[in-house]
């Protein structure tokens, strides 16, 4: 990915709407109390608490595992998970400068925890569970000092760091049947563990906390208990609490300045417990488990990110949730724009749609359908409804203001509805199936009905444009075919056919040319009138190409996918004119607003990207 960034310029990247929830710790608040600080696939984030204006730190090349932040603010340290057999990636970024200060290479995998010394002297990072080292760094030679085995061998493995908060040579690493006080032996170059004690008690810890005077350790663990260890002697003090524990776990726990503990569990539950007796004193229920809890304001004000990819904000007095924004948690499968119109876009996942306005990432309208996914969505040229393809085989159109479902079609195909599209006089649907089958539908007020049933492919329609006299449509399939279809007659005019699974098809505005993306990493030009290929070009280095739009008028046409790179094409030169780095995951979908300013790519990661389109419109 980043061999051929340097090639073209990069897209100007204006905002991100997620939050990578599945990453423990992964939301911090930076020591200038300005500044949220969280992952979103390989990107950093740093987000303005007052303003809510973001910049991005990019260097990694897959998606970031774990994030710190130096006591100063001066660093931030973020690592990243890779291939097996490839080494993963440690950034250590200077906040100031926005740059990078220092790359480490050495752990296999995944880099699974990170944490700074209270001085700013050493990063200590630790392997996943294929590399099962710790790596003490030093910060200002930007070298490794020592390393070693995380855990003995007779234990389990290793999850979670935490430095001494007075001590740089001291640090606590815990896991599967593993809880050890580290001390730095810097003449020797040598880091020596000791167990700690916890008696006939067996636990598995998820999470670390060290009390501001470096007494005690507090340790969060699936069983939904917490330990606290001495960290002078390496013996329990105590465990608890007795009844009820947290449910599927303790994954987070924060010291406060009075010595209380604010814990998150893996059922939502945010809790501010006793740090002597683990006794609640208040609490809170979320939807999703809590793997974040950042902390503000000497403790007041406290930020809460859950697995579900939602933020909140608390305030210890009231310890209501206020949300301050939310995403979407599993792969983005599609992204539309209403034409005509530059201000909303809407996107599909599982479980749900979801609209939002294109300036101000923000959520305004959620339509979920439980335990289904939506694998396609399109809005009718009035605006007054979204179509939407669904893997449990129906169709369902929605209000997009009120999100009132207005239609429902059964059994629209025999297997998963793969495509969708809508005419321009709003008066039909024409569908794809995992089957392979297209079908026609007549909307009218009391319902609707099926015109036809167009049986040509072989294989799962992926794509479906309608010309815009609403006489034609061309399909795209992964039987690697493209038919271009009569839709007043119900016959196909034109198939075209190539070595490949096509992923996407577009229509260039003239209508008397397509083109098509797929597994074969080509975007192929086609004549419509007799199906032959016009040119080929090669689109991707690696991997699929997932999605492709088209402008309006004719002249730049986008693509992303498996590489994880948004591309700008010149349609007539078939040249890349610019290319967008930031995506974690997969591309899913790319589309252009009507007006050429602002272009939205989806990914697998569950990532939204809005960036600034570099062609606008000739006035």
């Amino acid at each position: 990915m980043a061999r051929e960034a340097p090639d073209f310029p990069q897209l100007e990247l204006e905002a991100v709407i997620g939050f990578n929830g599945h990453v423990f710790s992964g939301l911090i608040v930076h020591p200038d109390k300005e500044h949220l600080i969280y992952p979103l696939g390989c990107t950093v984030i740093l987000k303005k608490t007052s303003t809510g204006k973001q910049e991005f730190l990019h260097g990694h090349t897959n998606n970031i595992s774990c994030i710190s932040v130096s006591k100063s603010g001066q660093y931030i340290a973020s690592g990243q998970v890779n291939f097996l057999g490839f080494k993963a990636n440690i950034i250590v970024w200077d906040f100031e400068k926005r740059t990078v200060y220092a790359e480490f290479l050495l752990h296999k995998a995944k880099v699974e925890s990170l944490a700074f010394s209270p001085s700013d002297k050493y990063l200590v990072s630790l392997g996943g569970q294929d590399d099962g080292s710790i790596v003490l760094w030093n910060i200002e030679t930007k070298q490794a000092v020592c390393g070693s085995p995380a855990s003995a061998q007779s234990a389990g493995h290793c999850m979670a760091l935490k430095y001494s908060n007075s001590n740089d040579n001291v640090f606590v690493s815990a896991g599967s049947g593993t809880l050890r006080v580290w001390e730095l032996d810097l003449p020797n170059r040598k880091i020596r563990p000791t167990e700690c004690n916890t008696g006939k008690l067996r636990r598995i810890v998820k999470c670390l906390e060290i009390s501001e005077n470096d007494q005690f350790i507090f340790c969060g663990t699936t069983s939904g208990d917490i330990l606290k260890i001495n960290l002078g002697t390496r013996l329990l003090t105590d465990c608890g609490p007795k009844k009820p524990k947290y449910s599927v776990g303790v994954n987070v726990i924060r010291t406060l300045p009075s010595g209380e503990l604010l814990v998150g569990s893996g059922c939502g539950t945010v809790a501010l417990c006793s740090g002597t007796d683990f006794k609640i004193t208040k609490k809170a229920k979320l939807g999703q488990g809590v793997t974040s809890i950042a902390l503000t304001e000497e403790g007041q004000k406290f930020f809460v990110g859950t697995e579900s990819s939602e933020l909140y904000c608390f305030t210890l007095e009231n310890f209501e949730p206020e949300i301050i924004f939310s995403s979407h948690s599993s792969a983005v499968n599609d992204v539309a724009i209403p034409f005509g119109t530059s201000e909303l876009f809407a996107t599909c996942s599982q479980n749900d749609i979801r609209l939002w306005h294109i300036d101000r990432p923000k959520e305004l309208l959620r339509i979920t359908v439980p335990n289904m996914t939506c694998n396609a969505l399109d809005f009718m040229l009035d605006g007054h409804s979204i179509i939407s393809a669904w893997n449990d085989s129906k169709i369902r159109v929605f209000g997009p203001e009120s999100g009132k479902l207005l239609l429902i079609i059964h059994d629209a195909h025999r297997m998963a509805v793969t495509a969708i599209a809508g005419t321009r006089n709003c008066k039909m649907i024409v569908s794809g199936g995992g089957e392979g089958q297209v079908r026609v539908w007549e909307l009218h007020s009391h319902g609707h009905r099926l015109l036809e049933t167009m049986k040509e492919h072989k294989a799962a329609i992926t794509s479906i444009k309608i010309k815009s006299d609403d006489k034609e449509c061309v399909t795209a399939s992964a039987d690697g075919a493209c038919i271009v279809w009569d839709i007043v007659r119900f016959v196909s005019l034109q198939m075209m056919i190539a070595n490949t699974m096509f992923r996407t098809v577009c229509y260039h505005p003239d209508e008397y040319q397509i083109i098509t993306s797929g597994t074969d990493r080509k975007v192929a030009y086609w004549e419509v009138f007799d199906g032959s290929t016009i040119r080929e070009l090669e689109a991707s280095k690696s991997g699929a190409i997932n999605g492709m739009h088209i402008t309006q008028d004719g002249r730049h046409f986008v693509t992303g996918g498996d590489d994880k790179l948004v591309k700008v094409w010149d349609y007539t030169e078939g040249q890349v004119s610019h290319v967008g780095l930031a995506h974690g995951g997969s591309i899913t979908s790319v589309k252009i607003c009507s007006n050429n300013r602002i272009l939205v790519s989806t990914s697998a990661d569950g990532a939204i990207l809005r960036w600034r389109f570099p062609h606008p419109s000739v006035e």
